[in-house]
């Protein structure tokens, strides 16, 4: 893989994926908002450049780099957190914005596409999730990523590209949304106040961005097409554990409000990752401990 194209690369996954395939010698193009403050995240990189093109641009952007690509990687959503996760008609468009986006990898030349998926297309489930779990999405963010996932493979395949949707689960590190649940409880306890919690009774999955970018780049240089794979650690244990080595790490001995709160009506109760199918072929692991991610993301802080 020589270049790729990015989109939504301002985030954790996506920042720490355009580092990962730059540091792997690979030319980046970085699409972008104009004017949004988080493109300072995008980092600074003799092998990344930027374009202007925001979601809605993706219809009419035209390839003017001189140059054929060869994979492209769309992490752009928009509503992802709150009540936009069931705004239907905002979801909608989302759809819309991935075909976009896979007409637009044509434009440039791309050979794959490769889509971000999300752990909401399962709904609520009580075993690692695997390509072929049963889907039973719960929320119009989920139902948007389950149909745009099948809605790309098709289009993609009718433009000659190959295509790849990655069910993402639960994702860490620098730059992260300001509202999960890792950057609002170290903020809380840098702030000298106590985060509140459920029990923390669930047993959830979480991965370093890097790690997670690791994977995007490799599924970049396989010849796989057509595929669904689920990235996560592969390991669960509960949230108060989670919980407890971040006020560890981050403020040692600062009270923990866990209990305070109550579970949501649909809430998650188990969620853990059966990466096999990546692992077979990429021969991907995952190489950061939660302890050690979460001092980076400290570090990232600094």
């Amino acid at each position: 893989m020589k270049r790729a194209i990015v989109t939504g690369a301002t985030g954790a996954v996506g920042t720490a994926l355009v580092r990962e395939l730059a540091d792997a010698g690979t030319e980046v193009l970085v699409l972008i908002r104009e004017g949004s403050g988080r493109n300072r995240n995008i980092p600074e990189h003799p092998l990344i450049r930027r374009m202007p093109c925001a979601l809605e641009d993706l219809a009419a952007v035209r390839n003017e780099t001189g140059q054929d690509w060869d994979v492209f990687y769309h992490l752009a959503w928009a509503g992802t957190t709150g009540d936009a996760r069931n705004d239907m008609y905002l979801q909608n468009q989302n759809v819309k914005y991935a075909l976009d986006a896979v007409a637009a990898a044509a434009r440039f030349g791309c050979r794959k596409w490769i889509g971000i998926g999300s752990q909401a297309e399962y709904g609520r489930a009580e075993e690692a999730l695997r390509p072929d779990t049963p889907v039973r999405p719960e929320t119009g963010y989920g139902y948007a990523k389950l149909c745009a996932g099948q809605m790309t493979g098709e289009y993609a395949r009718q433009l000659g590209m190959q295509q790849i949707w990655v069910r993402v689960l639960s994702v860490y590190g620098p730059n992260d949304g300001a509202g999960s649940m890792v950057m609002s409880t170290i903020r809380k306890l840098k702030e000298g106040t106590v985060p509140e919690f459920t029990k923390g009774e669930q047993w959830w999955d979480y991965l370093y961005s890097g790690d997670a970018a690791r994977a995007l780049r490799l599924l970049g240089e396989t010849d796989t097409e057509g595929r669904v794979y689920v990235l996560g650690s592969g390991t669960a244990r509960p949230l108060a554990e989670y919980i407890g080595i971040i006020r560890d790490i981050a403020a040692p001995g600062h009270a923990l409000g866990i209990g305070r709160l109550p579970y949501s009506p649909n809430q998650v109760m188990y969620l853990c990752a059966d990466t096999s199918a990546l692992e077979r072929d990429t021969g991907w692991r995952p190489g950061t401990t939660f302890e050690e991610g979460i001092r980076a993301v400290l570090q990232s802080m600094e």
